[in-house]
């Protein structure tokens, strides 16, 4: 349910302002050089899971 909800905020906020809530994304993503901080990929390697592992058992649950 917590997953749904963030992912629902997180739709809203991009669907309205996209410009801001990239760039406020990338402020926190980037260094002064505009580089990317080191843990980012960490962060997209998590997020990449808990998506497939989300997706996984959902399409588990709807076929019981």
């Amino acid at each position: 349910m917590l997953l749904r909800i963030l992912a629902a905020v997180t739709g809203l906020f991009e669907l309205l302002v996209p410009r801001q809530f990239v760039d406020w994304w990338m402020g926190v993503a980037t260094d002064d050089d505009g580089d990317l901080k080191p843990w980012v990929y960490t962060v997209a390697r998590v997020e990449g899971a808990v998506l497939l592992l989300w997706a996984l058992t959902r399409g588990w649950r709807e076929r019981d």
